[in-house]
């Protein structure tokens, strides 16, 4: 039986400057951080959030090759991969608390349908939706 789902992976290109960003400009915390020669197993998880990792993985040995590595880290720098979500209570505030920081925003806040959302991505391209839910929770 599953105990459910414990990490989730993005590719990025550079470990060091993804842990920066989501440590330092989001606010998550580092969950492991361990090596093995060249790989490197790296999770983070949000503060409020601590069953659940967010793996930090750059594409390459021993799962890829270096033609798809190259071919993987090109798309995630165009923003070809799903984004993510992030769930906030008040987006304005945390969009201003998150530019503060440094984050760089592709969308501003938007009210559409009752929930307010703004967009960003992470330094390899990933991209990120920040939502708040309708008022009542609907």
């Amino acid at each position: 039986m599953s105990d459910g789902i414990n990490v989730v992976g993005v590719y990025v290109d550079d470990q060091d400057a993804a842990l920066d960003f989501y440590v330092d400009k989001l606010g998550f915390r580092v969950h492991t951080d361990v090596r093995n020669g060249d790989y490197r197993w790296l999770t983070v998880q949000h503060p409020d959030q601590p069953a659940f990792q967010l793996g930090l993985f750059a594409p390459g040995p021993p799962i890829h090759d270096n033609a798809t590595a190259h071919t993987l880290r090109a798309m995630v720098a165009k923003g070809a991969m799903p984004p993510l979500v992030l769930a906030v209570t008040d987006c304005q505030a945390t969009y201003a608390r998150l530019k503060a920081r440094g984050v760089e925003f592709t969308q501003e806040p938007v009210e559409r349908y009752g929930s307010v959302d703004a967009g960003f991505r992470d330094p390899a391209g990933n991209g990120w939706k920040m939502i708040q839910a309708p008022r009542g929770g609907q």
